[in-house]
């Protein structure tokens, strides 16, 4: 898959729950309607927390790669 573009970048390799979501939430927060982000995290856990928090929220999850046991995400702000 070709890299998506995105409006910002997070990393959160390293954290584990609940923090990449909480993270994930603030950096939407303070993007603009239609922004990507970029989010990184080595939490095997993220996966699942991405997917229903994107339901909860309305933001959508357009991209999601493994490699190397980093999970990116690109989260589109509803």
């Amino acid at each position: 898959m070709s890299e998506i573009a995105s409006n910002m970048e997070l990393n959160c390799q390293g954290m584990n729950c609940p923090l990449p979501i909480l993270k994930t939430k603030k950096a939407v927060d303070s993007m603009k309607s239609g922004e990507v982000l970029k989010m990184m995290a080595t939490d095997p856990g993220s996966v699942n927390d991405m997917a229903s928090w994107s339901k909860r929220t309305g933001n959508e999850v357009i991209g999601h790669t493994e490699e190397g046991g980093v999970h990116t995400f690109y989260i589109k702000k509803k």
